[in-house]
């Protein structure tokens, strides 16, 4: 792969990561129209990586602060107070415990559904299908009122839910689960912060056993510039998509993005 081809799809897997326009359903119909094949497991890690980067240099501090609520979970202090009282008490403990939830449903429809879920990244229509479902919830969002409520039990769950939808290609995974935090009245900021948190898990785990494969693989050193490239790019995409969606977001305009996804789904549906 030469540097430029690189570049550019490393651009767009930043870009579409994070917007709410789904990646996997662009990766299914870019393949069918455009003859795109696989770029080999080395560059999905390494763009794979590139957006976890962005995720981590925007919300670091929230980052850390889970890490360290996480290994506090194994000191005298925290079994003292009482795992009720940590809950009620410590934001960052409920965040940590909602996030642990929210990812349940994603790992375990994954692994219940894997080979209908591999069928369907094979059906261009049915990804153009999809891609007419995330322009819906996206333009529901114009009916939702300013809300203000925090996270709790049921909505993040919910989201979690929206999240494990989003495996299927077309469901944009920032687009439904900030989608699904509004219509439970929960904070658009909020909403987004979570639905961005709620990525890592989702992404560090395919980036490492991506990284597993690699490894078993190996890795030509004259490939290496243009993963880097693919990486950087990747970063710096990601990392102004997910400060534009959190724009909007706080903007009230998550609809925006409601025609891209309805255009190109239907005539996706017109020309396959």
């Amino acid at each position: 792969m030469d540097i430029g081809k690189a570049a550019i799809l490393g651009i767009v897997q930043g870009l579409t990561e994070f917007l709410p326009v789904s990646s996997s359903g662009h990766l299914v119909l870019g393949k069918y129209f455009l003859g795109l094949t696989e770029q080999g497991i080395e560059f999905e890690v390494f763009v794979h990586f590139g957006t976890l980067l962005a995720v981590v240099t925007i919300f670091w501090r929230d980052l850390v602060d889970l890490v360290k609520t996480f290994f506090s979970l194994f000191t005298p202090q925290f079994h003292k107070t009482g795992i009720t009282r940590q809950y009620n008490r410590n934001t960052n403990f409920r965040l940590l415990v909602f996030l642990i939830v929210a990812t349940i449903p994603a790992a375990v429809i994954g692994l219940l559904f894997e080979e209908d879920i591999v069928s369907a990244f094979q059906n261009p229509r049915f990804t153009c299908a999809m891609l007419l479902v995330t322009a819906l919830l996206l333009f529901l969002t114009l009916f939702v009122k300013k809300a203000d409520q925090s996270l709790k039990a049921k909505n993040t769950i919910l989201m979690g839910f929206a999240q494990a939808l989003a495996i299927l290609p077309g469901i944009s995974r920032s687009g439904s689960t900030i989608s699904v935090g509004l219509f439970l009245k929960v904070d658009g900021d909020t909403a987004a912060r979570f639905s961005f948190l709620l990525a890592v898990p989702a992404i560090l785990g395919a980036t490492i056993l991506k990284t597993a494969d690699l490894l078993q693989a190996g890795i030509d050193a004259n490939y290496f510039l243009a993963l880097a490239v693919g990486m950087i790019t990747a970063y710096v995409s990601g990392y102004l998509a997910i400060e534009t969606l959190l724009g909007v977001v706080r903007r009230g305009k998550l609809y925006v993005f409601a025609p891209y996804c309805f255009i190109i789904g239907l005539l996706g549906l017109i020309l396959i």
